[in-house]
């Protein structure tokens, strides 16, 4: 008997004797509606066919529930519950102790002793204590924010930047010129297209002729916010 080149379902030769054909058309049916069954195997509205490991077999997948969306589990599809709310991701670290000495005409990494926050490990108030990384998963657009509270002086100029991966960024920068006899902060914000081990730092300038603080402690207004805004 000859096959179908798809599915294999059995037909009649072209020699086949006419009697033979109501068996033929039996052999044929059944496969068909084998065949047909096997490619959907849906019971309940709402019910998802997806290709099976056996060939020509689906399998089902039945409806989830509301709220769920569809997803992939160990190679297959699979509903699930998304988890509620947008997560957020984000550090915030500020100086305590002793203020951080910024010596004349040098460009000098702020360092972070202690947080306020830090949800996924994007800082250490051990190891590189200046950097702010991205970590895995979690490419795209980064804000940082960071607010440095110099000690007063007369003379010369105060500048706050952001160092990504160790380079200037030209375009990420503020300073104050001009005396300023008491203490007072300066600011800077920006955002920034990062991919995973990228860090970013900010970095103290003044060249008021000596070394100048950058307070910590006492004044509560040095510290940086790194967070994630989204791919």
């Amino acid at each position: 008997m000859a096959t179908t080149t798809n599915y294999g379902w059995t037909t009649p030769d072209d020699t086949a004797l006419v009697k033979d054909g109501a068996s033929a058309i039996r052999s044929l049916g059944t496969s068909v509606d084998t065949t047909t069954k096997n490619l959907n195997p849906s019971t309940t509205l709402g019910d998802i066919e997806y290709r099976s490991s056996t060939a020509n077999t689906n399998t089902r997948l039945g409806i989830g529930t509301t709220g769920q969306v569809l997803s992939v589990s160990s190679g297959v599809p699979a509903w699930t519950t998304p988890a509620s709310g947008t997560t957020f991701v984000g550090a915030k670290t500020y100086k305590t102790g002793a203020d951080q000495t910024i010596s004349n005409n040098t460009i000098t990494a702020i360092t972070w002793d202690a947080e306020y926050y830090d949800t996924d490990t994007l800082h250490s108030t051990s190891t590189n204590t200046s950097r702010f990384t991205v970590p895995s998963g979690k490419g795209g657009k980064w804000a940082i924010q960071a607010s440095l509270f110099y000690n007063g002086s007369t003379a010369g100029e105060r500048r706050i930047r952001v160092y990504k991966n160790g380079t200037f960024e030209s375009d990420s920068r503020d300073y104050f010129d001009g005396p300023g006899a008491t203490q007072f902060s300066i600011a800077l914000s920006n955002v920034f297209n990062l991919v995973a081990t990228d860090y970013l730092e900010i970095y103290a300038y003044q060249n008021t002729g000596a070394s100048l603080g950058v307070v910590g402690s006492s004044g509560g207004e040095t510290f940086c916010s790194f967070y994630y805004l989204g791919a």
